[in-house]
């Protein structure tokens, strides 16, 4: 039995078919939007969920860190955003973040869709598996169909790379960041932990969109990292990112089928995943 507390009711039919998490600033390409306010099992999402259209498809949107960047890293309320997404219908999240750069195979202004993670973090709950044995095939953490449309959207973005989690909100002394380039690992940043498995768990395809703001404290001299600039580059970015997402949205393929969805088909979830029918744990 589910220790999960009642479900607000589900819509039938889907209000949205794509979801992009990410900052504030993306607000504007949504046309039309209509806020949905969703109450979850874990709490209130970030933001309430506006609900537009991009490309003629229904997106939802919701802002990672709040619509005033009220949540730091470690206290964004993952679960309440992932199951907030599913109950309106969505099966695919675009995740635009900004990472810093570890090794010079990337510098700031790219595009990057990573195909690893490693998660750092360690006061997030990372699942919404509460009792039981459940256990996520997470060997690759993004959707392949989903990242293959991000690759090949724009000419400039690469593919390829490992995204290292780290907790937050501090950023990483040199050692650090020389450590995690040492073990080959590409970029780092704060929010991709535990937001991809929990979208997995919830049955949606998940890739992030990593812009490169900056190079890691290990990976050149001066002063290191700062805010101001990573806020900046991300800033200077907004345009050419939601240029990015609207020609994904447009050629996103068919989530039916996706291994992203159907890793729990024959099993019991201890969870409930809103819109998978009553009694169905998946």
């Amino acid at each position: 039995m589910s220790t999960t507390p009642a479900q607000p009711a589900v819509p039938e039919a889907p209000v949205a078919e794509i979801a992009v998490i990410g900052g504030t600033g993306f607000y504007s390409f949504l046309d039309d939007p209509v806020e949905h306010a969703v109450t979850t099992p874990y709490g209130d999402p970030s933001a309430p969920i506006s609900v537009g259209t991009v490309a003629g498809r229904s997106v939802a949107f919701v802002p990672r860190h709040g619509p005033h960047h009220d949540h730091p890293p470690h206290g964004i309320p993952y679960r309440a955003n992932a199951w907030a997404l599913r109950s309106l219908g969505v099966r695919q999240v675009l995740a635009p973040c900004a990472v810093g750069g570890l090794r010079h195979e990337v510098a700031p202004g790219d595009v990057v869709v990573p195909d690893q993670l490693v998660d750092r973090t360690f006061r997030r709950v990372g699942s919404f598996v509460e009792s039981g044995a459940v256990h996520l095939p997470f060997a690759d953490p993004y959707c392949p169909r989903l990242s293959g449309a991000i690759s090949t959207a724009a000419p400039d973005v690469k593919t390829g790379g490992t995204m290292v989690v780290v907790e937050g909100p501090r950023f990483s002394t040199r050692a650090e960041s020389r450590n995690y380039a040492d073990q080959g690992w590409t970029l780092i940043n704060m929010t991709g932990a535990p937001e991809a498995a929990l979208a997995r768990e919830m049955g949606m395809c998940y890739s992030a969109i990593a812009l490169v703001t900056d190079m890691d404290a290990g990976a050149e001299s001066g002063d290191g990292v700062g805010q101001e600039e990573v806020f900046a580059l991300f800033k200077a970015n907004l345009e050419r990112l939601t240029g990015l997402l609207s020609d994904v949205i447009a050629t996103a393929p068919d989530p039916a089928g996706c291994g992203c969805s159907t890793w729990s088909d024959g099993l019991e979830l201890t969870y409930d995943v809103p819109g998978a029918g009553s009694g169905v744990r998946a």
